[in-house]
């Protein structure tokens, strides 16, 4: 299956590393990014949600109407609206992208940003109404008859929608989670499963839970993503010096009780298993396997996206291969400098990954095999 890569559709300049220069929804630099990416070959973006940041869904809407061929990928709390309303919105937003949709749902792991918006349920309940509400959306996105629903969260009657999805049977399902409970859920509903990026080993142990959760289901097993910070250079001295760099200004700016990071996230014991899963794997060591670095990881507390691969073009590239070799064929990147890392990362390591991928496809060779030679050339 050829490779996809995932950017994200930020909608201003600021990162862990640099403060925004203007407000939250800087509508030209929405539009530059997501331009950017479509123009370096990038499938997809994800246009994320936090409490207080702006409305993911007409901010994707936005792009989507200005853009000919960049796919959305949408982050979604269940618990901000009823599963009808949402169904309703997710179908709109696929007519204005011609079909480039796809849903995120957010179960949260964080139980204060849940109750920021009024949430108060437990991880296991807001696991058991996320399948629920999955569930919900779905039959809404392809029912043309009207149904009732008397659920453990959710009841209503009568309902049928008028706005249906371009894609057939419906826009594809993403999950993610580093529980059990987020497998269980995860293999049950998603089309999608989202890691983030761990060593080799530990990532092909949660692709084999969530497989096993799948059948248990009685279902396919999913697609799976893996997301990275790449810190790319033309040597590999020159990558390390800007590791190292990127990690002083991450800390830089946390213990200056700046940016996002302090607002929605909790360094010292953070609840939910992804980030305890890094925090405990950079306790460990700094670096794994061919690139994956740490410290980026471990000066955040493990928030969300946050370990790095680091060196040469060829280098993360011949990384990225590793994990499509674990049966990865979506990578979601994303750099510190958002708009010149997404335009270096298109130009110099997404060609490199597709030459790749497709050569071993043509050949019929078995995933797992290393060479980069026609790639590098």
């Amino acid at each position: 299956m050829p490779v996809e890569f995932l950017g994200i559709a930020a909608t201003h300049n600021g990162s862990e590393t640099t403060p925004r220069s203007g407000a939250s929804f800087d509508k030209e630099y929405t539009l530059k990014l997501a331009r950017a990416h479509e123009d370096h070959d990038w499938d997809r973006v994800l246009f994320a949600y936090g409490s207080g940041s702006p409305d993911p869904a007409p901010a994707a809407a936005y792009i989507a109407s200005r853009l000919d061929r960049l796919q959305i990928l949408l982050a979604h709390r269940p618990n901000v609206s009823y599963p009808t309303f949402a169904a309703k919105t997710f179908a709109t937003l696929d007519r204005i992208s011609d079909g480039r949709l796809t849903v995120h749902f957010i179960t949260g792991g964080n139980d204060h940003e849940q109750g920021r918006e009024g949430d108060t349920l437990t991880k296991d309940q807001r696991y058991t109404r996320t399948r629920e509400y999955i569930e919900i959306v779905k039959r809404i996105w392809t029912s043309h008859e009207p149904f009732d629903h008397e659920g453990e969260h959710y009841r209503f009657h009568d309902f049928v929608s008028d706005v249906f999805p371009v894609q057939k049977p419906r826009p594809d399902v993403s999950f993610g989670g580093s529980s059990p409970a987020a497998y269980a859920a995860g293999g049950a509903e998603a089309d999608i499963y989202a890691l983030w990026g761990e060593p080799l080993a530990r990532t092909a142990e949660q692709i084999e839970a969530v497989k096993a959760a799948a059948r248990a289901a009685g279902r396919t097993p999913p697609r799976f993503q893996v997301a990275f910070r790449p810190i790319i250079a033309p040597t590999e001295e020159l990558a390390w010096e800007k590791a190292h760099r990127t990690v002083a200004a991450i800390k830089d700016r946390t213990a200056q009780g700046s940016g996002a990071l302090v607002r929605h996230h909790s360094r010292l014991a953070p609840e939910n298993t992804g980030a305890q899963r890094l925090i405990a794997i950079a306790e460990s060591g700094e670096r794994f396997d061919r690139a994956l670095w740490t410290p980026t990881a471990a000066a955040t507390g493990g928030a969300g996206n946050s370990n790095a691969l680091v060196g040469t073009p060829e280098t993360v590239a011949r990384a990225l291969l590793d994990y499509y070799d674990l049966g990865v064929d979506i990578i979601s990147a994303r750099g510190y400098d958002l708009l010149g890392d997404a335009i270096d990362f298109g130009r110099q390591v997404i060609p490199l990954v597709r030459v790749e991928v497709a050569r071993r496809e043509a050949a019929g060779a078995p995933r797992g095999t290393q060479t980069l030679a026609e790639a590098a050339r």
